[in-house]
């Protein structure tokens, strides 16, 4: 047996929510990203849940080949693209397509004694000044690859920033990447799960989906239709009743200022719950909210039962997140950081389940 912390991956809804994808952008191909495990869900799995994508984006050269050990075949972009000119080879044994972001990765590239067709995506800092050629250099980047004797398939890329937050900001991205790149009629990627939802004229060749297709997001509420892919949950493996004016969990954080009943909950920051949590934090239980109090501790959380209208049990079940009615996002939101931290942080020791 196992402890009862568990986390639902629910297959159908994957499925679905690439299909949400297609539906907003029919006119786009689309490049699943699926880096840092399937953002927690699990690379292999995801990947086959997201078979009908045209492609798959992922962070590094590892997590490509794991896909294509897997068996699958789809084209395969390399987000970060090099990380060093020893990569090179494998690149093109396992016929990777390859963002170039810098001028030491062109030069890896144009260098390289490959001659074999591969796509290149030349990105451009649009306004996020992360990775990417400043738009004055990319007609520069473009020449020497078009020049080169090697078969350079090449696409133009870049990131938005602020899509689910600023409106203005995204337009300035869109107008400096629209203006960068009219000239050329190569294919063009700009649009995340936000900017796909919120701005049509970013969808472009190629979006790139992320958080929405598993469900989550700030911006899951663009579209209502997304569905949750997973769902944490674990047990209620104490009660107790604690007076008033006495303390519940470390250092003396939470004091009851009733009478309260006190269910103890498998699960903690060692799973992947956020150990930032405040009290409040609400916890699913018979479908109804409860309070998280206390801190949150490596193995168990303490939540509040007192208003619970139907009496709780040893064994109960606890939906830490991925009910309709509880969001990651909420919980991330409450503890704050982001739901894609907390579905990329459960930790190895929960099991995953899979619903058909």
């Amino acid at each position: 047996m196992y402890r009862p912390a568990k986390a639902y991956i629910h297959l159908p809804a994957l499925r679905h929510n690439l299909q949400v994808v297609k539906n907003l952008a029919p006119q786009s191909k689309v490049l699943a990203v699926i880096k840092a495990n399937g953002y927690g869900h699990g690379i292999n799995r995801v990947a086959h849940q997201f078979n009908s994508a045209d492609g798959f984006a992922v962070a590094c050269i590892d997590e490509a080949i794991v896909l294509r050990q897997k068996g699958f075949l789809h084209r395969i972009l390399l987000l970060e693209g090099l990380f060093s000119e020893a990569e090179i080879p494998l690149v093109y044994q396992h016929r990777l397509d390859l963002v170039v972001h810098s001028f030491h990765q062109l030069d890896w590239l144009l260098n390289s004694q490959y001659q074999a067709a591969i796509n290149v995506w030349v990105k451009i800092d649009s306004g996020m000044h992360r990775l990417g050629f400043d738009p004055e250099d990319v007609s520069g980047v473009v020449e020497q690859l078009e020049q080169s004797d090697k078969a350079f398939q090449i696409h133009l890329i870049s990131h938005l920033a602020s899509a689910d937050e600023s409106e203005a900001f995204t337009m300035k991205q869109i107008d400096c990447f629209e203006s960068t790149t009219k000239v050329y009629s190569y294919p063009k990627s700009l649009a995340n799960s936000a900017g796909l939802q919120e701005f049509k004229q970013a969808q472009y060749q190629w979006v790139r989906p992320g958080i929405m297709l598993y469900g989550a997001g700030q911006c899951e509420s663009c579209h209502p239709h997304l569905k949750p892919a997973m769902t944490l949950v674990s047990e209620i493996i104490g009660l107790k009743k604690v007076s008033k004016g006495e303390y519940v969990g470390y250092g003396n954080t939470w004091q009851a200022e009733r009478d309260t009943e006190v269910g103890i909950v498998a699960i903690g920051y060692g799973d992947g719950y956020p150990r930032h949590a405040p009290s409040g934090t609400p916890v699913l239980i018979h479908g109804q909210r409860v309070p998280l109090i206390g801190r949150v501790s490596m193995d168990m959380i303490c939540v509040d039962l007192t208003d619970l209208s139907k009496k709780a049990h040893i064994g109960d079940e606890a939906i830490l997140w991925g009910d309709k009615s509880l969001s990651v996002d909420e919980i991330a939101e409450c503890a704050g950081t982001i739901g894609y931290e907390l579905l990329c942080g459960i930790t190895q020791r929960v099991p995953i389940i899979e619903v058909q």
